[in-house]
C-alpha cells in the first residue's frame, strides 16, 4: 500500500516538474519572439529616421536652398543635350591661369578674407577669375545669396544686379576639379552655374563655411578653384551670423540679413 502511494507521488511530482518546465518554455519562447520583434522594429525604426534624414539633406541641396547655382530661367531648365557646349563671350584662355598657384584678398564689406586659387587643378575657372579680377569685375558686386543651416552653408558671391541669374553674354566649361565625394570643406571657393549645363559657368562664385555635401547633378559637380585661408570665423560671424532677410521665403536661404558687397580684391 504504501509503494503505491510513493509511485503515485512521484507521478504527482513528476506531472508537477513537467508543468513548470513546460512552462518555463513558454515564458522563454515568447521573450525570444519579444525581443526578435523589438529588434525588427528598432531597425525598421533606424532605416526610416535614416531616409528621412537623406531624402532631408539631399533635397535641401539639390531642389531645395542648398543648391548653389544661379536659379535657372525657362530656356535654361532645357536639357543637358541642349544646353550650350561650348564657350560664350571673352571666356580667356586656360594658360592664364599659369598653371600656379595665386594668391589673393577679398573684403566683404569690412571683412578680410585671405585666399589662394589652383591655376593647375582647375585652369578655365581660375584663367576666368584672374581676369575679372584684373580688370576689376568684382569690384562693388554684391553677395545676394546666403545658405545657411545648423553652421553651414555657402555664400554666392559677384553679381552685378543684386541677383543670382545666369549671365548669357558670358560662360565656360566644362566642370574641373569637382570633390569626387561631393564634399565641399569650409572655406572652399567654388563656381556657381545652372543646374544640368556644364557650361553656364560665369562671374559669380560660393564660399563655403562648415563642410558641405552637395551631390552631383547631370554635369558632375562644380568647380573648386581655390579656398579660403583666413578669415572664415570673421565671416560667420560678421555676416553669416545675421543670418537671412525675414522677407526670404526660406529660412535657410534667401539674401543675407547683413547687405553684403565686394568693397576690394585684389590678386597677385
Amino acid at each position: 500500500m504504501a509503494s503505491n502511494k510513493n509511485q503515485e507521488r512521484e507521478a504527482r511530482e513528476a506531472r508537477e516538474r513537467l508543468k513548470v518546465y513546460n512552462a518555463r518554455q513558454a515564458v522563454h519562447s515568447h521573450q525570444v519572439k519579444r525581443r526578435v520583434r523589438d529588434n525588427v522594429i528598432a531597425v525598421v525604426a533606424v532605416l526610416v529616421v535614416v531616409a528621412i534624414a537623406a531624402a532631408v539633406q539631399i533635397a535641401f541641396f539639390t531642389t531645395g536652398p542648398g543648391m548653389p547655382v544661379p536659379a535657372p530661367s525657362a530656356s535654361a531648365s532645357a536639357s543637358p543635350s541642349a544646353a550650350p557646349q561650348a564657350n560664350v563671350g571673352d571666356v580667356p584662355d586656360p594658360s592664364v591661369a599659369e598653371d600656379r598657384t595665386w594668391t589673393g584678398s577679398m573684403t566683404l564689406n569690412s571683412t578680410v578674407l585671405d585666399f589662394t586659387l589652383d591655376g593647375k587643378a582647375a585652369p578655365q575657372a581660375v584663367a576666368s577669375f584672374v581676369q575679372d579680377a584684373k580688370n576689376g569685375y568684382f569690384d562693388d558686386t554684391t553677395c545676394p545669396r546666403l545658405v545657411s543651416n545648423d553652421g553651414a552653408g555657402l555664400l554666392q558671391c559677384g553679381s552685378t544686379d543684386g541677383t543670382i541669374s545666369a549671365d548669357g553674354t558670358y560662360g565656360f566649361g566644362p566642370v574641373e576639379n569637382a570633390p569626387a565625394d561631393g564634399l565641399y570643406e569650409s572655406g572652399v571657393i567654388a563656381v556657381a552655374r545652372v543646374t544640368d549645363n556644364a557650361y553656364s559657368q560665369a562671374h559669380q562664385f560660393f564660399i563655403v563655411f562648415g563642410d558641405i555635401t552637395i551631390p552631383d547633378d547631370a554635369v558632375g559637380g562644380y568647380t573648386v578653384i581655390g579656398k579660403v585661408t583666413k578669415g572664415i570665423d570673421k565671416l560667420t560671424s560678421d555676416i553669416v551670423a545675421g543670418g537671412i532677410e525675414t522677407n526670404s521665403s526660406s529660412d535657410t536661404e534667401g539674401a543675407p540679413n547683413v547687405a553684403t558687397a565686394i568693397t576690394r580684391l585684389t590678386i597677385k
